[in-house]
């Protein structure tokens, strides 16, 4: 399914998608700069490094977030970052980790939801939480491709193992059992982001709460969703659901985001320009709230 979705990246009618994946300085910054955009929140795209064996995802994972580190250095003001990490080796995903955060001055990290159809709620992941928690770093979980068994029964005449549907599943599994194993937990620090509204975890809070019968520390699910994760409008340019998870979830725990090149840029600043929010709440979701959570400093 990962192999899909790269065939239709470098299909012969995806010229504009890859041109503008592999740009840094040109095209995307006048993008920027025609949609208002201070500061593009630069990573790896999906499926990342976790789809190959250990060494070749460290190495990966490594050189991309060095070259991450020189796009920020040429373009200070324009630019901020996510770094990659390997997850196949746990520990050497938390050196990378230190590293990129400590040397290279990285911004936060992330990570393409499962891997191998393995969830960091194991505990043998949990390295990688201790080194986030270490250097204070929020973890961005990006989608994937559901694992095997999941994709082929969202296939059928129109494949729903992507974006239209497989994608937030996925992920909104994935958040689900970081919660109901008791990783924030053991790290009530750790600060999750997910994209595209939530993942749709915004909207089950009631159904989660009412349905678990299990143990946590620190109250029932939804007190974890509103205290460890963070949600990006990226993809959902559509004001009745940011409506929605601002008043379940409050200005704080919102970020505006594009998903550039997936979407478009022009599209995503007017959906946010004529949000129906005060605008005391628009400023911390247009940037205030990313500022504080990546630690980006705020253009003058």
């Amino acid at each position: 399914a990962d192999l899909a979705m790269w065939n239709w990246v470098f299909s012969a009618g995806n010229t504009t998608l890859l041109r503008r994946l592999l740009d840094l300085d040109g095209e995307r910054i006048a993008l920027m700069d025609e949609g208002d955009i201070d500061v593009h929140l630069l990573s790896l795209t999906a499926p990342g490094v976790q789809m190959f064996d250990a060494d070749t995802a460290v190495a990966i994972a490594t050189s991309t977030n060095d070259q991450l580190a020189e796009a920020v250095r040429r373009h200070p003001t324009r630019f901020a970052a996510l770094a990659s990490f390997a997850p196949q080796d746990p520990k050497r995903a938390a050196k990378e980790i230190d590293r990129a955060i400590n040397t290279l001055k990285l911004n936060g990290l992330i990570v393409n939801s499962h891997t191998n159809g393995e969830y960091l709620d194991n505990p043998k992941f949990w390295p990688i939480f201790e080194a986030a928690a270490a250097v204070k770093a929020p973890l961005y979980i990006h989608p994937r491709n559901p694992p095997l068994p999941a994709s082929l029964i969202l296939k059928g005449s129109y494949n729903l193992y992507s974006a239209i549907w497989g994608f937030q599943v996925e992920t909104g599994i994935h958040a689900m059992r970081l919660i109901v194993n008791g990783v924030f937990d053991a790290f009530p620090e750790l600060q999750i982001v997910l994209g595209h509204m939530g993942e749709a975890l915004p909207f089950w809070l009631y159904r989660m709460d009412r349905r678990w019968r299990g143990s946590l520390k620190r109250g029932k699910p939804s007190d974890y969703v509103r205290n460890n994760f963070l949600i990006t409008t990226s993809g959902v340019n559509a004001h009745e659901p940011l409506q929605y998870c601002h008043t379940v979830l409050g200005a704080d725990r919102l970020m505006f985001a594009i998903d550039y090149p997936y979407e478009e840029t022009l599209e995503a600043a007017q959906f946010m320009k004529t949000a129906p929010l005060p605008d005391a709440d628009l400023e911390k979701i247009a940037h205030l709230n990313a500022e504080r959570v990546f630690h980006i400093a705020p253009r003058s």
